[in-house]
């Protein structure tokens, strides 16, 4: 959110420690079931798979917002926007923060500027699923964009975050639910549903991994060596963008390939097939959903060939 956010500075945010982000959708996905009933989520279309199953665990009805241009391999702002709009007024919208997963799409700036905006002439509500911040540029404020936009706008927002890839603690399941409330009381009160929800579900998170986070975040010297490393790896990432394109083009495969690097986060949305997808796997042993996702992170110097040479053969044959 930043420092300087309103929410922040005035004290009436309400802040919990969960298992990793999937436990703070869960926490969250139970606050909506309490507290906003009859309140349908919207999620985006396609979006994170365990996102359906944790709405629907959790008893809370989803809906979907068009999101995916499979034709351009980029956003349908137009039908995102167009969603928002027909849908009852005070939903809450489900956005993925930055490094959109499944598709590697993200708004931009002017376009999250166009989302806010829609959201609250609807009298709708923003919950972010904020899963790869750092991940997506290496620019932790950069990819704070859409959420400080919001905040901006004087939404009062829900943000599910995980530090589990930033920081390198997947293991150690830490990550935070927040919600932006009216004033000081009003978070203390949602503070005390939420630990009462949390007491029940699991009683208390872990402490090593938060105790690491913790310290990062409260040593300036630390936290610019993190910021440092994140960018080291997500270079890395778009460097394999640009070097899998560039294969892709180079041995003349079929079709147009710079959604590669327009992409960006940790998994590219190739536009393969279920059945090109299944012949990655079966044929050429590169493990892959059959949505034609790939995670970005585990393409290297050394197989970005014999990937690219994969791909080109379950389009051709």
């Amino acid at each position: 959110m930043g420092l300087d956010a309103p929410p922040i500075k005035e004290n009436r945010v309400a802040t919990v420690q969960t298992l990793s982000g999937t436990g703070g959708l869960r926490i969250g996905a139970a606050f909506i079931k309490a507290f906003f009933q009859g309140k349908k989520v919207f999620v985006s279309s396609p979006t994170w798979g365990t996102h359906n199953s944790i709405l629907a665990q959790a008893g809370v009805e989803k809906g979907t917002y068009r999101y995916w241009n499979a034709a351009g391999r980029n956003l349908d702002y137009d039908g995102m926007l167009a969603d928002i709009n027909a849908a009852p007024a005070g939903s809450i919208m489900l956005l993925h923060a930055c490094a959109h997963n499944p598709t590697g799409v993200d708004p931009t700036p002017a376009q999250w500027k166009g989302i806010s905006d829609a959201i609250k002439a609807n009298g709708h509500i923003a919950w972010f699923d904020s899963a790869y911040q750092g991940f997506a540029s290496g620019d932790l404020d950069k990819d704070a964009t859409a959420v400080r936009t919001f905040l901006a706008d004087g939404h009062d927002i829900m943000a599910s975050v995980s530090y589990a890839k930033n920081f390198g603690l997947y293991g150690e399941r830490i990550g935070s639910f927040s919600v932006c409330c009216g004033s000081p009381q009003n978070a203390a009160d949602v503070l005390t549903r939420l630990d009462i929800i949390i007491r029940n579900l699991y009683s208390n998170p872990p402490l090593h991994g938060m105790r690491i986070v913790k310290t990062i975040l409260t040593d300036p010297a630390l936290t610019q060596t993190w910021r440092e490393e994140m960018k080291m790896m997500s270079s890395r990432i778009n460097d394999m963008r640009i070097a899998l394109r560039g294969e892709l083009e180079r041995i003349n495969t079929p079709g147009d390939w710079s959604h590669i690097t327009s992409q960006i986060g940790m998994f590219s949305f190739t536009g393969l097939n279920a059945a090109q997808s299944t012949a990655m796997i079966e044929k050429h042993h590169v493990y892959m959903p059959k949505n034609g996702r790939i995670s970005m992170a585990g393409v290297t110097s050394k197989n970005v060939k014999y990937i690219a040479a994969a791909i080109k053969s379950v389009i051709t044959n």
